[in-house]
């Protein structure tokens, strides 16, 4: 007999996963909103149906009972001989009265006995208690065994009276009138009009269900026509998504085709940047394989070497930087100006010690940036690198929201200002070039406005450059757009 494993101490407890029971769900949106709305329409037409036959019944009954109340005063006017006895109306109000077992019947209540209508000659009726005067009762359906000896129902009307002579209460005499009539014709009535109700309510679901395929057919076609057109996109015979879509769908079809302008910008750079780094490298390789093809000492090529790789190590350090800082999250998070703003020119000051400047801040406490962190980092610390290596003695940053549009987060206004010299206006489109500088007296490589100006083109916004009106110096305002 094997023994039962033993449990090893050092292995991890096992955990056991509860499994998640999952209800088979239709996948396709018409499927859905085709069950959601037949079961709607059926239990609709349920509660319209049991409404009117509701209806339908307590008018029949209403009916019922006036007939019975007037077939009731009726005989009501009968005579009373001496002895008690009842003298009914000579013409009877409706000749069934007249035939035995004909669904139709009186009963007169006396305090001493009562009185019945030829017509109650072989059926068992119910009797009624004798009604206070004035009183009115309908019932039913109540039970009753017909002329044939089968059990049937009627339902009875009963209507008490009081007769006297010259209002003398003494001599007052009391009766009730019960009216009863067979609940047949009623319940075929019944039956008819559930019969032609449920009969036209089938019908008119059935259509109803037709209409409304049709109707999800034609309001789900604009979702078609954005998968066909997905397709195509995917299949390369489309650049993007067309505009002509439902309002409701522009904000899905907008952002495919920001992804899609988004995709292929950052593959374009991508190409850029592998161009731009190959060509960058060809001059220091060429530089190394005639050294090598020469007959160049040692030292000097081991300094050449060293040197030609410290250069290449940095265009690569620079191209891959660039290429991180080209794209940008489409659906990123918001980010906070102010704590970015303050780190950046606390390292500005330190570097710019010597000229102690003075920078301001006035930041909207509702503006964000939407994108990368180091976007924004690059763009701040670019402009305001700017305007601290060409102020006086004050830098003014302004942030402020941009334009707004509907279900659209809000756009966004950057400004820097600064005390210098300013820029001459025909001047603007040649310092803005890569590698240019304002001043070749003052440090710097020239990219600094390039790199402000890729990543604002990457957010499809717009760089402007003028005079600044408060501090006299040179002011770049940057606008980005509402995102999506």
């Amino acid at each position: 007999m094997s023994s039962p494993p033993i449990p090893d101490p050092d292995a991890a407890p096992s955990v056991l996963r509860p499994r998640r029971l999952r209800i088979a769900q239709p996948r396709s949106l018409q499927s859905r909103q085709l069950w959601a709305a037949s079961l709607g329409l059926i239990a609709f037409l349920a509660l319209a149906g049991l409404a009117l036959d509701r209806a339908f019944l307590n008018t029949a009954q209403s009916g019922m009972r006036e007939r019975l109340h007037s077939y009731a005063l009726a005989y009501a006017g009968s005579d009373f001989a001496r002895d008690g006895s009842v003298i009914p109306p000579w013409e009877s109000p409706d000749a069934r009265f007249k035939r035995p077992g004909s669904g139709l019947y009186a009963q007169i209540v006396l305090v001493n006995g009562h009185w019945e209508s030829d017509s109650a000659q072989g059926p068992k009726l119910p009797e009624g208690p004798m009604l206070p005067p004035g009183t009115q009762t309908f019932e039913g359906p109540l039970p009753l065994t017909q002329i044939n000896g089968q059990a049937g129902e009627v339902y009875r009307y009963g209507y008490g009276l009081a007769l006297s002579e010259n209002g003398d209460a003494a001599n007052e005499l009391q009766y009730t009138v019960y009216i009863l009539e067979d609940s047949t014709a009623l319940g075929q009535q019944v039956a008819t009009f559930r019969t032609a109700l449920w009969r036209y309510l089938g019908g008119a679901g059935v259509v109803l269900l037709l209409l409304q395929m049709w109707v999800l057919r034609w309001s789900l076609r604009p979702l078609r026509d954005v998968i066909g057109e997905l397709k195509r996109v995917q299949a390369g015979s489309a650049a993007g998504m067309s505009e002509a879509h439902p309002r409701e769908l522009e904000p899905l079809t907008d952002s495919i085709n920001a992804f899609i302008h988004s995709e292929r910008e950052n593959l374009e750079r991508q190409r850029n940047t592998l161009a731009d780094l190959a060509h960058s490298l060809k001059t220091p390789l060429a530089v190394l394989r005639s050294r090598l093809d020469s007959d160049t000492g040692e030292a000097e090529l081991r300094s050449e070497v060293d040197t030609q790789l410290r250069r290449m190590n940095d265009l690569v350090s620079y191209q891959l930087a660039r290429a991180a800082r080209s794209g940008h999250q489409l659906f990123a998070a918001p980010i906070a100006i102010e704590p970015q703003a303050e780190q950046i020119v606390l390292g500005l000051e330190k570097v710019y010690a010597n000229k102690g400047v003075l920078c301001e801040f006035e930041i909207a406490a509702e503006a964000r940036f939407h994108g990368e962190t180091g976007d924004l980092q690059e763009l701040l610390g670019n402009l305001l690198e700017n305007a601290f290596k060409w102020a006086k003695s004050r830098v003014l940053l302004t942030v402020a929201e941009g334009q707004k549009l509907t279900d659209r987060r809000p756009g966004l206004l950057i400004t820097v200002e600064d005390d210098g010299p300013g820029i001459a206006e025909d001047r603007i489109a040649y310092v803005l070039q890569r590698g240019v500088r304002g001043d070749e007296r003052v440090q710097g490589h020239g990219i600094g406005m390039s790199i402000v100006q890729d990543i604002i083109k990457s957010y499809r916004g717009q760089l402007h450059v003028t005079r600044s009106h408060e501090l006299g110096g040179a002011k770049f305002e940057v606008s980005l757009p509402p995102g999506l």
